[in-house]
Parts: C-alpha cells; structure tokens; sequence
C-alpha cells in the first residue's frame, strides 16, 4: 500500500522537470494519474513508463492557459478513474528575460497566463470535483525567487510565482471548511531543462550553485518528495503554507 494509494491526481508540466518526477513518484506511491504538458510524445512515453512499473496513467496534450483544458483534465480524471483527490499545478515558464521597463506586455502577460491564470484554472475546475468526495489537496508551484530572494531580469515571473502565494493562501481559507487544502512549494535552483537553458556557463551555474547553504542544486526527484508529502495525508492539518524547498538558498548571500 502507497501513501496515494485510492487516489486520482492530475499533474500539469508532466513533460520535464519536477512534474515528470512528480507523475512517477505519484504513480509509485498507488495513485492514478492524468498527466498534462504541451508536448505530446513526451507524455505518450511517460505514461508507457508508468505502465510498465505497474501504475495507471492518462495523458492530454494541451494548453494550460486554455480554460477548456482546465475542465478538460478534470473531466478526463473523472470519466476515466472516477475522482479527483489531488491536483499538482506545475506547469510554468520563465518568460521574457530583461530589465523591467524593456519588457514587453506581450512578454508580461504571457508569462503570468501561464505561470499563475493557469493555476487558478485549474483549480477553479478542480475544487468543485474534490468537494463532492469531502476534500482534496491542491499543489502549486511557487519559488524562491520573488519571495526570499531577487534576481533582475525576471520581474513578470517573479511576480506571476509570488502571486501562487497569495493564490494558495485565498483558496486554503475558502475552502478549507469543504476540506480542500492547498499549498504552494517553493523551489530554489532545480536541475531541470529550464535551470540549463537559463545557466549555460560554467560561471552561472557555479554563481546558482552557491547561492544555496547545501552548496548544490536539486534534483527533480528532491522537489517531486516534498510534493508529496503535501498530497498525502501525511501533512492533512497543512493547508496555506509556502513551503520552502530551496536548499537554504533564503538563509545565505554568499
């Protein structure tokens, strides 16, 4: 018996990075998975992984800036599995890069529609679903960036992260009466596909590294474990928290 074992849960930005891990660990520990990203045969081999260590997955390829997918996932977790109990809201981008008065508002807007408009999509879809059964958890990801610490250039998902956190903190009042809690995670420097596109030189990915008290980034499979640990009934009186998972990157400058 998993700690999810019962469960259904949906997982966004499945493709890479800390969802994939999620999706799997998810898998491992009994719960059936609706697995979300963009990119199609990504997710078509993850759930044939999935498969082949004896867990259940289905996947749907889409946007999740889309409302329609919103309702679509929960629709497909709910036809197929028959429930939703977990959502892990993941799916982000790192958007436009620059000093803020260059940003574009395309670049702005964009980059908040996918890293926070999408989240609440989810969950506004979501939330209805987990209450018929008496509750849920619902999971974002947030970061450290924007919260403990600053990095310029990057002020459209600073903002889009820290607004996960007044996100979570609404939804864990509204609805912590009909035992849905939510919670956000923030992540320091994640060895992930977008930590490599952002620190391509030595020199960066020296400088990223030091910021963190472990004096090393993580791994997916480090973030995907505090994932669930907020999805389980391992943490049921928790709801509201941003959970820093960030190495001591918040406690150290140098």
């Amino acid at each position: 018996m998993g700690r999810l074992t019962g469960k259904v849960a949906i997982v966004t930005g499945a493709s890479s990075g800390i969802g994939l891990a999620t999706a799997k660990l998810f898998a491992e520990e009994g719960a059936k998975v609706v697995v979300a990203a963009r990119r199609e045969a990504e997710l078509a081999k993850l759930v044939a992984e999935i498969s082949a260590a004896g867990g259940e997955a289905v996947a749907l390829a889409g946007d999740v800036q889309s409302e329609d997918f919103a309702k679509a996932l929960v629709a497909l977790a709910v036809s197929r599995f028959g429930r939703l109990d977990i959502a892990f809201n993941n799916a982000g981008t790192l958007g436009e890069q620059a000093p803020t008065t260059e940003v574009s508002e395309k670049g702005w807007t964009e980059t908040l529609a996918i890293n926070l408009t999408s989240a609440f999509l989810g969950a506004k879809h979501q939330i209805p679903e987990m209450i018929k059964q008496g509750g849920g958890s619902i999971i974002f990801t947030s970061t450290f960036v924007g919260y403990s610490f600053a990095f310029p250039g990057v002020a459209a998902y600073a903002a889009s992260k820290s607004g996960l956190i007044g996100l979570t903190q609404a939804l864990a009042a509204e609805y912590g009466p009909q035992g849905v809690r939510v919670n956000s995670i923030l992540p320091g420097a994640v060895d992930t596909p977008m930590y490599r596109d952002m620190n391509d030189t030595t020199e960066s990915q020296t400088f990223i590294t030091n910021l963190h008290a472990l004096k090393r980034v993580a791994k997916p499979e480090e973030l995907a474990r505090s994932v669930l640990y907020l999805a389980s009934d391992d943490s049921a009186f928790v709801t509201g928290t941003a959970s820093l998972v960030d190495g001591g990157a918040s406690i150290t400058r140098t």
